[in-house]
């Protein structure tokens, strides 16, 4: 079992920054890969990033060169680091972890809005 906290999101001017933080509890051995997706209101939920165990990153080509997705030294925390926010980057972010190679645990989402 594992339980997954995020922290960070708000309100943030276009070209300013935010950073988003989740922090996995429990059986964390059988990570397989952490990150980020999502939704914005009236669209599907999309892939934003994603890191591996073995710190193979994948990022999304509209966020490219403007977040950086990563993990720390104990690999139980993913943090996604937005900068040069637009506001079509606003929408709910839900942190993701594969584990086990075949299930998935989420998030319980933090609103990102980012005003022109």
């Amino acid at each position: 079992q594992l339980q997954l906290v995020e922290s960070g999101g708000g309100l943030v001017q276009a070209g300013g920054s935010l950073r988003l933080s989740c922090a996995a509890s429990g059986s964390i051995f059988g990570i397989d890969a952490m990150g980020w997706y999502r939704q914005a209101p009236g669209n599907q939920r999309e892939l934003v990033a994603s890191i591996t165990s073995r710190g193979s990153t994948n990022y999304a080509d509209s966020v490219k060169g403007r977040f950086t997705n990563s993990r720390d030294g104990t690999k139980n925390t993913v943090l996604l680091q937005m900068n040069s926010l637009k506001p079509e980057d606003t929408a709910v972010y839900y942190c993701n972890v594969l584990y086990s190679t075949t299930m998935f645990y989420w998030g319980q989402g933090t609103q990102v809005t980012v005003s022109s």
